[in-house]
């Protein structure tokens, strides 16, 4: 039977915290999850008790039996009764684990959707700077990977803990009827068994958090690779990718192997001393038959339960290994996506109400990490509806600025403000709502073409979408793939050439229709006719929005109504294009090697 999934996950998309709550540890982890499906578990440790009691009730009825047959051969009333209650007995177990086998399905499913849903939120919340130091690979292995351990945790208690647990029990009290010291013998066996495997088991936690570990990294380096093959390939590099993934391979396997034969001494170690308990239970209570003390009944369900226990418990300690294994890998997976949010919105952040779109740098200084600063004491006024643009040697924080202005990094010093608003205390979805984007660097979905321009805005139509293409010059191209808007357009892209998934990357910002504009060498990737095209549109499109452009042609910035330049952290020139290159300072220098690198060339092509 198909499980059925709820139609509202969470209903908790809070960003307003450095972290979750629930992702302190994974038993905070496990217990949150638990407690939202709270009826759907209870519902399952009932069954569990009722498949669980009805196994060893049978046992008991067989003694009954046993006893019964014991006496004058006729079919009596009452071992027809005893009879009828073994047959009972054995189908109110038999559907109570076909129930139990419905419930857990459903329940296993549906808060592995959940679960992923909510560490996907967790990990859309961290920084750029945080998806620059993971694998993205890795990430998604961890995030999968922790769904199903928690399914395998699941069914291990379910399958494999609870019915020993509840096994054991129903012995000791059955053994209680026949014998009260072998009840008691039994249960302190048990429990010193037990609490000596978990105790041992503990001692390998270490080793299965360093297998999974090995396993997550090993998988997004393997990702990572297979992503940037045309990388591999023009560098020769074939051999050597194979050489270091060896190296990863057996770093993982061996660390596998630890973790696998540390499992294998608690087996060897369980199994020693459940053979000593059994023996013990078994001799005991021939002694008993012997002396006239049990009846035949009685020696036969201590046989039978205590192989029962025997081979159940194994599942038991095995599965506390098991249990072990996976909750180390969920803290494995907590400690790297439950890191503290280098940016995060305050618990009382309001949404941006962006009125004009102006922006206001207050002695703004930034730094990544421990390096040198790459924004010093920047103070900047950009009014709303005009259009500025950044120039500057390479490094000196064109990028940064832009960066900042989107909330991507966390000022060092000073504050940004969005019409009076400080950006550090609104809400970041509806600061990047105010902001349309084309970086340099263009990064599409895998997905058709119309798709990726539509995610700019969902609810836009396809004459909408069509209208956004022919602004940004991509409109042809996209009408000469194979399946024209409903081309795949592959992995961030890869079956678009630059300059083709620039204009789909500015297509995007036009159907956003954002009042704020920014531009990150929004044109590099495209040929001369067509970046004229895409700036007379980008001219005409952009009227009345406020516009900061990052540049490297110092051309295409000849329409804007100011200029800052940006060197070695500090904004040293501001104007025109023609007051600053009146000023005969760095942006002149600038626009004079680009026009004599222009002139170079056009002495090369009349030769």
């Amino acid at each position: 039977m198909q499980a059925e999934l709820p139609t509202q996950m969470h209903g908790s998309f809070d960003d307003t915290a450095h972290v979750p709550p629930r992702f302190g540890s994974a038993t905070r982890f496990i217990r949150y999850h638990v407690s939202r499906w709270s009826w759907q578990f209870a519902a399952i440790l009932i069954l569990v008790l009722g498949a669980a009691g009805c196994a060893v009730g049978s046992q008991y009825v067989l003694k009954l039996l046993v006893d019964a047959m014991a006496g004058p051969r006729d079919l009596s009333r009452g071992l027809i009764g005893v009879l009828a209650l073994f047959l009972a007995c054995m189908a109110g177990e038999s559907a109570s684990w076909r129930l139990l086998g419905w419930m857990v399905c459903r329940t296993t499913v549906g808060i592995g959707v959940e679960l992923r849903l909510d560490l996907f939120h967790c990990l859309s919340g961290q920084s750029i700077g945080y998806f620059a130091e993971n694998l993205a690979g890795s990430l998604g292995q961890r995030i999968t990977g922790t769904a199903g351990n928690f399914g395998a945790l699941t069914n291990t208690v379910v399958w494999r803990t609870l019915p020993p647990t509840i096994d054991v029990l129903g012995a000791i009290i059955i053994f209680a009827t026949i014998d009260g010291f072998m009840s008691v013998g039994l249960g302190v066996s048990v429990l010193a068994v037990t609490a000596g495997l978990i105790a041992f088991g503990q001692r390998g936690k270490p080793l299965h958090g360093v297998y999974s570990g090995e396993a997550a990294q090993t998988s997004g380096d393997l990702v990572d690779t297979i992503s940037n093959m045309w990388t591999v390939k023009a560098f020769s590099a074939r051999r050597r990718e194979w050489q270091r993934h060896e190296i990863r391979f057996r770093q993982e396997a061996e660390a596998q192997r630890r973790s696998w034969n540390f499992l294998e001494k608690t087996r060897a170690l369980h199994d020693v001393a459940l053979l000593i308990m059994a023996g013990t239970m078994v001799s005991w209570a021939v002694v008993l038959w012997s002396r006239g003390h049990a009846t035949s009944g009685d020696v036969v369900i201590v046989f039978t339960l205590t192989f029962r226990i025997l081979h159940s418990s194994k599942d038991l300690a095995l599965s506390l290994v098991d249990m072990a294994q996976y909750i180390g890998f969920i803290d494995d997976t907590l400690a790297v996506i439950g890191q503290a949010r280098a940016v995060h919105d305050e618990p009382d952040a309001a949404s941006l109400v962006c009125s004009g779109g102006e922006i206001e740098f207050r002695g703004v200084s930034f730094g990544y990490g421990q390096r040198r600063r790459a924004l010093r004491s920047i103070d900047l006024v950009i009014p709303a509806g005009q259009k500025v643009g950044i120039v500057g040697p390479s490094g000196a924080g064109k990028s940064t600025l832009t960066h900042l202005i989107q909330r991507l990094h966390d000022v060092t010093e000073g504050e940004i403000l969005i019409d009076g608003q400080p950006i550090a205390a609104v809400r970041q979805d509806s600061l990047r709502a105010a902001l349309a984007v084309v970086p340099q660097e263009i990064s599409l979905l895998h997905r058709s073409v119309m798709e990726n321009i539509r995610f700019a805005r969902p609810s836009a139509s396809d004459e909408e979408v069509h209208a956004a293409a022919r602004a940004a010059n991509c409109d042809l191209f996209i009408q000469g793939l194979p399946r024209g808007y409903d081309t795949i357009v592959g992995e961030r892209g890869a079956k678009l050439s630059g300059g083709q998934r620039q204009r789909v990357g500015i297509a995007r910002a036009f159907l956003k229709d954002a009042p704020i504009v920014i531009l990150d060498e929004a044109t590099s990737a495209l040929d001369t006719e067509s970046e004229m095209k895409v700036q007379r549109t980008l001219t005409r499109l952009l009227r009345g929005r406020t516009v900061v452009a990052v540049a490297h042609r110092l051309s295409t910035l000849s329409d804007f109504d100011r200029i800052l330049v940006v060197d070695e952290g500090r904004i040293v020139e501001d104007g025109t294009a023609e007051e600053l290159l009146r000023r005969a300072g760095v942006f002149a220098r600038m626009w004079r090697l680009q026009a004599e690198g222009l002139s170079a060339d056009d002495l090369i092509n009349a030769a």
